[in-house]
């Protein structure tokens, strides 16, 4: 007998049928044994021939029976989509056997009966899904599991109209399906939905409140549609594409897969596991949560951040610079009041990266599109450039990258000489402040400041130069005499009103805002310019409005997005007033802000976010569901929920951490920067298909889920918003210190202002 060779064991593997049964090939089986009869007689050939031809027959039957119930079992789950339909790739790449055409009537028509068809949404979500009464009909009368996306007509409904999902989001509606819990939040980026008028659903969409879960729940008079739901007991219908959950990049993966197995489930009426619908996302953390880390962790994370603002095109060029006056009508000098969020026509105007002397653009906009793309924010702040100027510099100091120092040194002449936002006329009351962003002369916040002045002050030390020191000593003290006898500043100033009282109003002025998030790193900036002039009323001033501030703490703080960024923020200033004058209270006023801080740090390193007492808030969750996105608020809708704030909080704290553990030597310092560096360098974004996200960072962590997700309701900077200043700067700036073993006061140590500063303080305070 000739030998039998089976290729593919996976073929039998999936063969419910003969899946137990071993095939082996045969080798002359019967020919070289011998058959014993019971008299104990030799067999003949002709018994053995009837063995070996028996034997065939049975072994081609087994293998003829498995070919048909593979392919039976094959058959039973047929696609209707292309070829790079996620949900097929995915179901390919988990070896889950399927069946693929181009089109609704080849995949109806080559189904076998019984089996389920999946129609998927290729057009989404420009065209419908073509689909007629026809196909209803040709379906039901072969016993078909019809599951359809994004239909053009549903049989006793019509023909479909779709609709944008703008701040709606997808809610599951009931406990049925598993691993899913009602009112648990799903976020389907970019959706488009058709609207049917079902009674029940599975999944809905509609505008509601909450981080992970719709905290509200639904009430019958707010608009709600369904997306999933059950036509009749053999059609399924999804008003919108979910099986483009890899594309679109939709969360969190648990829910997802849950989503997809119970439709599987439903259409073969097979259970699916989630390990057998696994897929890698295409915007994802750049390590695992338990993953080891790279010797070099660190700085590679820093090299991918600053490589980040390059590929992102966040560096305007000439033609960049032109596209930006023409968005904002700058040359018509009416420009508009609101942050854009431009087409993608006008993302990308410019052929190549710029070398920052025309400013850098914010960043990222919070608003994930179907294709999983993110518009750019084209708006060029002060504070954005200055910071960003510190990480450049940086970077050309650990590696010796040119490119990064031109770019360091330019981005601080945009900021103070180039862009018109510096105002050096000595005669106004606006002297020595920052415009926000060109064109727009409202107003003037020292938190926004403060950042171009840090990173002046490190830029400047790094490439040792005193090329900025009179414009920075301008930039401290403009800040300063407008800061009153209280050693507050406020919220922030508006330019006609400055103009108009003159600064003396405010320097003269009783004005107590307990709000780190506004006063504290401008205090930071009062110490460090008084450790190089000695001049008094710096640190006296400074002094009184820190001692105010943690004489108040924690029970009449305000607090911004939340009172976790407030701690975070008092660290700096604290650091740094040991650093002049070193006092016991003062290092159990840092201990306890820590404290309190590290309570609220996850063994991940990640600090949760928290949210103030009510009442002391003012950008706080929304209170119903008609108010989420529309004003700023943060991450979380209450506190417990597991996010991770790398705009507000993390950041700053970072540096915070960074410089109070230079200032005291205390190791709790340093043991919460480790965890929290190492944190910040694991969900550093990964991407091969958007260039524009890969090396940056998020605002919004879930580290319990390990994803970027948060409660989108900030109507500015919300979860998936990336910021060059605020996060891309301050992140890869302390990191860099970690590597050279360095922090911001002792390397700008042998800065020379005071050389400027009596010239300085004599046009500011004339008396």
């Amino acid at each position: 007998m000739k030998a039998i060779y089976i290729h593919d064991m996976n073929f039998f593997s999936n063969c419910k049928t003969f899946k137990h049964i071993m095939i082996f090939p045969l080798l002359n089986f019967g020919m070289e044994r011998k058959d014993i009869h019971p008299s104990g007689a030799k067999g003949s050939n002709a018994s053995i021939k009837r063995i070996s031809s028996s034997l065939s027959a049975f072994i081609l039957l087994m293998v003829m029976h498995c070919m048909q119930a593979a392919a039976a079992d094959s058959s039973s789950l047929v696609l209707s989509c292309s070829h790079n339909n996620d949900l097929f790739r995915t179901l390919r790449s988990n070896d889950v056997p399927c069946l693929r055409f181009d089109s609704p009537s080849e995949a109806i028509s080559h189904a076998e009966s019984g089996s389920g068809v999946l129609v998927l949404a290729d057009g989404y979500p420009q065209s419908l899904t073509p689909f007629d009464e026809q196909l209803f009909r040709k379906a039901k009368d072969k016993k078909l599991k019809l599951y359809i996306e994004y239909p053009s007509y549903v049989t006793g409904y019509g023909n479909m109209t779709a609709h944008e999902a703008g701040l709606k989001r997808i809610i599951a509606t009931s406990d049925n399906i598993p691993d899913l819990h009602e009112y648990d939040i799903v976020e389907v980026h970019g959706c488009h939905f058709v609207t049917i008028d079902a009674q029940t659903s599975l999944l809905a969409i509609a505008q509601v409140a909450g981080f992970d879960r719709a905290c509200f729940g639904l009430d019958e008079k707010e608009e709600q549609f369904p997306i999933l739901f059950e036509l009749s007991p053999d059609v399924m219908i999804s008003t919108t594409k979910l099986s483009n959950f890899i594309q679109g990049r939709y969360a969190p993966k648990k829910a997802v897969n849950s989503i997809l197995c119970h439709i599987l489930k439903w259409a073969t009426d097979r259970k699916f596991s989630k390990e057998e619908l696994d897929w890698i996302p295409t915007v994802r953390p750049s390590y695992s949560n338990s993953a080891e880390l790279p010797e070099e962790a660190e700085l590679i994370a820093v090299q991918r951040g600053i490589d980040w603002y390059f590929n992102a095109g966040m560096l305007l060029n000439k033609d960049g610079w032109n596209a930006y006056k023409s968005l904002w009508h700058l040359d018509k000098g009416n420009m508009r009041t609101t942050v854009p969020v431009v087409d993608s026509a006008c993302e990308r105007p410019q052929s190549e990266s710029g070398n920052g002397r025309f400013g850098v653009l914010e960043g990222i906009v919070s608003k994930v599109r179907y294709d999983g793309s993110q518009p750019t924010r084209w708006w060029l702040r002060s504070d954005s450039n200055g910071e960003s100027s510190l990480a450049f510099a940086l970077r050309w100091k650990l590696d010796g990258t040119t490119e990064c120092k031109t770019v360091a040194k330019n981005l601080l002449d945009w900021v103070y000489r180039l862009s018109g936002l510096f105002q050096r006329d000595s005669e106004k009351s606006n002297f020595g402040l920052i415009y926000w962003a060109p064109g727009n002369a409202q107003a003037l916040y020292q938190d926004n400041d403060i950042k171009s002045i840090l990173g002046c002050i490190g830029t400047s030390a790094i490439l040792g130069t005193d090329r900025w020191d009179e414009s920075l000593a301008m930039n401290i003290l403009g800040n300063f005499r407008t800061t009153g006898t209280n050693g507050f500043r406020g919220w922030r100033l508006e330019n006609p009103e400055l103009l108009k009282n003159g600064w003396k109003y405010y320097w003269e002025g009783n004005e107590i805002r307990l709000q780190p998030h506004y006063e504290a790193w401008t205090w930071a900036s009062y110490l460090w310019l008084y450790s190089h002039t000695q001049w008094k009323p710096l640190l006296e001033r400074t002094r009184k409005g820190i001692e105010t501030m943690m004489k108040a703490y924690p029970d009449k703080w305000r607090w911004t997005n939340g009172i976790q960024q407030e701690r975070g923020r008092m660290l700096l200033p604290l650091a740094w007033l040991i650093r002049v004058d070193d006092r016991p209270l003062y290092r159990e006023w840092l201990k306890r802000i820590a404290t309190d801080i590290e309570r609220c740090q996850d063994i991940s390193g990640a600090i949760q976010e928290e949210i103030g007492k009510p009442g002391q808030g003012d950008m706080v969750p929304p209170s119903s569901n008609a108010a989420y996105g529309k004003e700023e608020s943060p991450l979380i809708q209450e506190n417990g929920d597991k996010v991770a704030d790398l705009l507000y909080t993390c950041n700053f704290t970072f540096l915070g951490l960074h410089e109070a553990y230079a200032a005291t030597g205390d190791l709790q310092y340093k043991r919460m920067e480790d965890k929290l560096a190492e944190f910040l360098v694991r969900i550093q974004i990964k991407s091969e298909d958007h260039d524009n996200l890969d090396g940056g960072w998020f605002r919004a962590f879930d580290f319990d889920h390990w994803e970027y997700r948060g409660s989108n309701a900030d109507s500015g900077w919300g979860a998936w918003a990336i910021e060059t200043g605020w996060t891309q700067a301050w992140i890869p700036t302390v990191l860099s210190l970690r590597i050279m073993n360095e922090n911001l006061w002792d390397l700008s140590r042998t800065s020379k202002i005071e050389r400027k500063f009596t010239k300085v303080k004599r046009k500011m305070f004339c008396d």
